[in-house]
């Protein structure tokens, strides 16, 4: 029986996958798949046969794998999911925090930016890994981000933020984190934890208010799968760096979910002797519950499933 509060900081939902990046679509097609970028790709877990990624489906989920709330964030992959994610939102204020998205590949955004804290929006989510444009690469330090990065800050809205790999963007996340040091920072995939570098991504959360998440952990691990030793050790490591109280357990739900079942997705860190009772606590959901601000949350009870 788990004594945790389970939250997951990064996670993913859509109505519908219909969008252009890079030049090259992704659209949903049937049994879960989607064209994307030139080839399909199973994209939701087959029985997922509309292709819708809805709340229910994850809500359901997460009832079964007792995790109590979710951070939904946002990718340019996925098509912008700002009307969908405010209305899950006003109907599960206790179970979800939604990050708003902007157009940042073309200047414009901080006025979309104002528009989406207008609304409602208590974070705000760049895929920065996707702002490495073939026309130019859009800089995080830039004077338009810097003046969205301080209206954010004023306003008390956090950032959920995915890297380039290693510290292609360090520098640039330095000089933000400097300029607005009370932003509340959340950086996605646990710092691109099997590509060089990711250390220095870590290390940023060495300011006071900036996280990392692990969603897309088990992908990244995913050569060498369940029960992904190698991603505790660079959790542990992490953790050496930083201290347990900066990071956060996230599934990338649902893109992960075709390859491990959603429980799957946090057990291996609770089945691991690698962590303290008390640093799984913090890392697989006290931190989140503080950092996001979570409410009451509900009690989930454990339900026996017929391998048991």
């Amino acid at each position: 029986m788990m004594n945790y509060t389970l939250i997951d900081a990064h996670s993913h939902l859509w109505l519908k996958q219909d969008t252009v990046v890079d030049g090259l679509p992704i659209r949903t097609l049937e049994n879960g798949r989607s064209l994307f970028m030139g080839e399909v790709r199973q994209m939701l877990p087959p029985f997922m046969v509309d292709g819708v990624n809805s709340a229910e489906i994850f809500l359901s989920n997460m009832d079964y794998a007792q995790v109590a709330a979710a951070v939904v964030t946002q990718e340019f992959i996925d098509g912008f999911q700002n009307d969908y994610l405010a209305d899950v939102a006003s109907r599960y204020p206790d179970r979800f925090f939604v990050c708003g998205m902007c157009e940042f590949r073309k200047p414009g955004y901080l006025e979309q930016a104002r528009q989406l804290m207008a609304r409602g929006f208590r974070g705000i989510k760049i895929p920065a890994q996707r702002l490495l444009l073939k026309e130019g690469r859009v800089m995080l330090n830039s004077e338009e981000m810097m003046q969205m990065f301080k209206l954010m800050e004023q306003n008390g809205v956090l950032l959920s933020i995915d890297l380039a790999d290693g510290d292609t963007q360090v520098g640039e996340m330095e000089e933000v984190i400097q300029e607005c040091p009370r932003l509340k920072v959340a950086i996605g995939h646990f710092g691109m934890v099997t590509r060089p570098g990711w250390t220095e991504q870590v290390k940023l959360a060495r300011h006071p208010n900036v996280r990392i998440e692990s969603g897309g952990i088990t992908w990244l691990f995913n050569d060498e799968f369940y029960p992904f030793r190698g991603a505790v050790r660079a959790i542990r490591e992490a953790a050496d760096w930083v201290g347990m109280d900066k990071l956060m357990w996230g599934s990338d739900y649902p893109r992960t979910i075709t390859a491990i079942t959603y429980r799957m997705s946090y057990d291996f860190v609770l089945k691991s002797s690698e962590l303290t009772e008390e640093e799984k606590a913090l890392f697989l959901g006290e931190n989140a519950r503080r950092f996001y601000g979570f409410g009451t949350l509900p009690e989930l009870p454990y339900i026996k499933n017929m391998s048991e």
